[in-house]
């Protein structure tokens, strides 16, 4: 068995598909309906078709940016083919989601070193951050990595106490100092503790607020000041955490978060719940970052490492 295979199997791909059950059933139901008794790729077929696309949070510009390239093909179709539609769609967002770019193999490998490679996640309160954490340090953990969480996020009431939960359930370290603690010493001992224990992985629950973007900047500027003076070579990603359900609200909190900080991935959380999987394929051709993993279930194993083409095939199933 391939490693893809052991961390992307038959249960990954059922998970998947039924987790954009919605969205394949919005954009899928709409083209059809668009389609029927359509003579002509008019004008006015394809304002219907941008407002289906942005309708699922395709984003403005990247729905524009599909709607011109399919002006480009139309005038050799005799008319608008449902099939025709539907490939050349999922084409296109496999080349706006970089799918030339192949995934690892194991999704949840780390490098040989640093040693502890450190993470930071970022993302407001409420999106699923403290819980995709648990999950990752599950999986890795799984993989056979030592792993501790840093719970740096003091501000949120209960947050440093639920991320000591998910500790205990992923089987993993844990350091904290309570509320009101001030996050960056926070994230400076728990990069001591790792170092201190041998621990593979750092995660580290970063302050989730999002009052005010020069506040933002300050906060997430003195965590990456406080790791690397511990650590010369942390950070060594940050994830950004968004909830696939807000809509644009997830697009405006990646642009502040990349205006504020260096965003290496994306974790879109709550896919199971919204019609509006699109957000997936609008943030990373916008933002130029990739999407590393997905919430498609409350499972621990629900949090899924993301691979382009599986995505957009779960989306065109019934195509």
């Amino acid at each position: 068995m391939s490693l893809l295979n052991r961390f992307f199997g038959k249960k990954e791909k059922d998970d998947l598909t039924l987790g954009l059950e919605k969205t394949r059933v919005s954009i899928l139901g709409r083209i059809s309906n668009l389609m029927m008794g359509r003579p002509a790729v008019d004008e006015d077929f394809l304002d219907e078709l941008e407002s289906v696309l942005i309708s699922s949070d395709v984003g403005l510009e990247t729905t524009q940016k599909l709607i011109r390239r399919l002006e480009k093909h139309a005038d050799a179709w005799q008319q608008p083919e449902e099939e025709k539609l539907r490939v050349f769609l999922r084409e296109e967002m496999l080349r706006l989601l970089h799918a030339g770019d192949a995934p690892p193999d194991n999704p949840f490998s780390l490098p040989a070193s640093p040693r502890p490679y450190v993470l930071l996640v970022v993302g407001v309160n409420g999106v699923g951050k403290t819980t995709s954490i648990g999950k990752l340090a599950h999986r890795y953990t799984a993989s056979g990595y030592k792993v501790i969480l840093g719970a740096a996020d003091t501000f949120r009431a209960a947050a440093v106490d639920q991320l000591e939960i998910w500790a205990k359930r992923a089987g993993c370290a844990f350091y904290g100092k309570g509320m009101h603690a001030d996050p960056s010493a926070v994230a400076y001992e728990t990069i001591g503790v790792a170092l201190e224990t041998g621990c593979d992985l750092a995660i580290i629950d970063t302050a989730g607020r999002l009052h005010t973007k020069t506040n933002l900047m300050q906060e997430l500027a003195k965590i990456k000041r406080s790791v690397t003076k511990k650590l010369a070579t942390a950070p060594n990603e940050v994830l950004l955490v968004l909830d696939a359900t807000t809509g644009q609200n997830a697009f405006e909190q990646a642009k502040h978060f990349t205006q504020a900080t260096q965003v290496t991935g994306l974790v879109l959380t709550k896919l199971d719940g919204t019609a509006k999987g699109g957000v997936a394929i609008g943030i990373s051709d916008q933002f130029g970052i990739p999407v590393r993993f997905i919430g498609v279930g409350e499972g621990m194993d629900q949090l899924q490492p993301f691979h382009p083409r599986e995505y957009v095939d779960a989306i065109f199933s019934g195509s």
